[in-house]
This record gives structure tokens, sequence and C-alpha cells, in this order.
């Protein structure tokens, strides 16, 4: 396949994903004071017991023209499947250095942000959403998401004095993360998203002092089942972001699972009308129930 015929396809795949109507969520409710410190639940659709629950982190290069409407109708979709869903919002970037592309996340807002959803969600889970059983939950994230799901599971081994640390592991199920940012030097080495990982750090100046707090890519091993969950034809996020992360976490001694999709890009893993979604949501049943 050609650039141009690549980039068309992207484009398509794109306007197929972010042109479904919202899906109004269940409840909503705040993590914190500011107006992007909230989650929408989604209650499992049908019959059934207690659900796991399946939190989710929108993409978008970290960047506040992305929220997390633009993956309802991926949420809904998984609340169809029979799952809770907790979608976190978070704050990202705003203004446009020089006049030119909207800066990438905020730092620390963004982690700030996550940390502190992610620490909320088992009490607010169980206010929101009655049928969901916080003792079985699963981060997924796309993109800039899934790098920060990555970040969110490995908070315990994040370097001593860091605000985010916690003294163990979050109880989680396991990690689904969907295109990743995985790997932050990898990334940006091949200018992800415009150098919205530099921006992330908060440029030049502070990209090497704070990647040892930030990237996925070196807080291995874990100890938390994960599985990435990749398309071949991605050009918004090479393949080889995820291959390096693997990589990572092989050469740290731990197993991560990298599912690789024939003939995808970037957006089908989070379109309801992609047959990759619903690969996608196999893969967190997998861990889920």
């Amino acid at each position: 396949m050609t650039d141009d015929a690549a980039a068309a396809r992207s484009a398509a795949e794109e306007e197929s994903a972010l042109s479904r109507p919202p899906v109004e969520p269940d409840a909503t409710a705040a993590y914190g004071d500011d107006p992007d410190q909230l989650i929408d639940f989604y209650a499992p659709r049908g019959e059934g017991g207690p659900a796991p629950v399946v939190v989710v982190l929108h993409g978008g290069a970290w960047r506040t023209a992305y929220d997390r409407r633009h993956v309802s109708p991926f949420a809904a979709f998984l609340a169809g499947r029979g799952f809770a869903v907790a979608s976190v919002e978070y704050r990202r970037g705003a203004g446009e250095p020089g006049g030119g592309v909207p800066v990438a996340g905020r730092w620390p807002d963004t982690f700030d942000d996550v940390a502190a959803a992610v620490d909320a969600l088992p009490g607010l889970v169980r206010e929101c959403v009655p049928r969901a059983d916080p003792r079985r939950i699963v981060l997924t994230g796309h993109s800039a998401g899934g790098h920060l799901a990555l970040w969110a599971a490995a908070r315990h081994v994040l370097p001593a004095g860091s605000p985010w640390r916690t003294d163990g592991p979050a109880p989680l199920r396991g990690v689904v993360a969907l295109a990743p940012v995985a790997d932050l030097e990898v990334a940006d080495k091949l200018a992800v998203c415009g150098g919205a990982v530099r921006q992330l750090l908060g440029g030049d100046d502070h990209f090497a002092e704070r990647r040892p707090y930030a990237d996925p890519g070196l807080l291995l091993p874990t100890g938390i089942a994960t599985t990435l969950v990749q398309g071949r034809t991605d050009v918004v996020v090479p393949q080889a972001v995820a291959e390096s992360y693997a990589e990572a976490a092989a050469k740290a001694g731990e197993v991560v699972g990298v599912t690789l999709l024939e003939d995808v890009g970037h957006f089908p893993l989070v379109d309801p009308g992609a047959d990759a979604c619903a690969v996608v949501a196999e893969e967190i049943a997998q861990l889920a129930w």
C-alpha cells in the first residue's frame, strides 16, 4: 500500500469512528473539583450477576480537542457486551505554542487525574453501578489513553519519591491497551501525533528527566496481565511502538500478549461498527471473566 493510500484509509477509519453520535451515560460522578475530573458510567445491559468493570481511558494525543465523548459509542458497545463501564475524563493540553498544533497533556495534571480517578473508582462504582463488581477491574485505553492505562497499572514500580507511586500493584484483572503509545522514546523518535509525546512531558527541557516517571516502557515488570491490541496498518501509532514495549517487558522477565490485526488501522479498535472492536471486547473478556 502506498503512503497516500494508507493515509486515505486511515482518514476513512477515523471518520467512521468519530462520526458516531455520542451515547449518554447512565450516571456521571466527579472524582475532583476540576470540570474535567469526571467519570461516565454505563451499566451492563442484559440479565446476570455482578459484572466486571472496564475502565476506559480515551485517546486523542492528550489534547483538549478530544474528550471522552468520542469513545462513548465504544463504552456503550462494551456495556452491551455485559460489562460495567467507567469512562474517565482527565485534564489535557490546551493552547497553541507559537500558533502551531495544540499542546499535548498537562504536567503533572494529566497524571494526577488518572491516578486520582483510578484510586476513587471502586467507591464510585459501588455508588453509580450497583450491578458492577469492583473486585474485577480491567483497564483499557486507546492510543494516548493506552499509554495512560499502562502507566496507571505500573504506579507501584514508579521511582521512589514519585507522588503517584503506590505501595503495591493495583487490584486489577489486567490491562488491554489499544494501539498504545506504550514506549515514549520510540514514539518520540517516530514523531507520533506531531510531537505530542515530548509536549506531554513539558518539552525538550524536561523530556529526559520526566520520562522515568511517565514512560510505561521503563516501568516493568508490573506483574499485571497485559495485552496489547494493534492494527498492522496503523499509521497514527505504528506497530513498532507496541513491539518495543513488548520487547522491554520480555527483557524484564514479563510476558505481554500482543494481538496484531491484519488490515486494521488505528481507529477501528474503538469503532463499534468495525470487526476489530469485537476482537477488543473478546480480549477484555478473557481477562475480566
